[in-house]
């Protein structure tokens, strides 16, 4: 009832492996664990993979909204891509409230995950549930920086809300420009405050008419998080 939305998310052991995900905090190997952490902090939702969710769905029924991350990438490979590891029905037999989905605009393969997300998002949407779609910039002719440039994490914010998404997760955006096309469009306007680039973000998604997720990113100190919500 706050008009919040604050998502657990871990898919972090197929995007980085067990051991850089949970070494750190052992308990965490553990899906229960997980499970137990999101109800106890009283958040929106707790978003995971098919197995992960499977390990503790029934044991906690009911007790939080789940997400299905129905699409997930590795560090083992070396192309910018997701497979899709789940289904639509998958997340009904869970008792899931949405499926998630991520795309890389700007990657070799993104026509293709545009199309892939097309088709699970209508199949999601006739069976009652939302659509989440992480929309990560990366890949083709972005650099590390232009990846959460201003203009670049706009774009594909807009790009998930029009391929039909409920809820949109992008990375906080840096001040940078990246794209010289975009470069005028910005001119003019004072984008140094985080506060003032994530009311852009958002103003790009439908003007605020869909729901958006932030992502907590890199490790910090809890002066440096709780800053970054409070501009959020």
């Amino acid at each position: 009832g706050s008009g919040r939305l604050v998502i657990l998310p871990v898919d972090q052991g197929f995007e980085h492996g067990p051991a850089r995900s949970f070494a750190p905090n052992p308990p965490a190997y553990d899906p229960h664990y997980l499970f137990e952490l999101a109800i106890d902090a009283g958040l929106s939702a707790f978003a995971a993979p098919l197995g992960l969710l499977t390990a503790g769905a029934d044991r906690y029924a009911g007790e939080i909204p789940l997400i299905l991350k129905a699409n997930n990438d590795n560090s083992l490979g070396t192309v910018k891509d997701e497979a899709i590891t789940a289904t639509v029905r998958d997340a009904l037999e869970l008792g899931c409230s949405a499926v998630g989905y991520t795309i890389y605009p700007g990657s070799d393969r993104q026509y293709d995950m545009f199309e892939e997300v097309r088709a699970s998002a209508a199949e999601a949407k006739a069976n009652g549930l939302a659509v989440v779609v992480w929309a990560y910039p990366r890949g083709g002719t972005l650099t590390t920086e232009g990846e959460t440039a201003l203009d670049v994490v706009a774009y594909g914010a807009h790009i998930a809300a029009l391929l039909g998404a409920h809820i949109v997760k992008v990375k906080p955006p840096t001040a940078l420009i990246a794209q010289p096309e975009a470069k005028a469009a910005y001119a003019g306007t004072d984008y140094s405050s985080l506060k003032t680039r994530i009311a852009h973000v958002v103003q790009s998604t439908f003007a605020g008419r869909r729901l958006f997720g932030f992502s907590g990113g890199a490790p910090k100190t809890d002066k440096a998080v709780f800053d970054e919500i409070l501009d959020i």
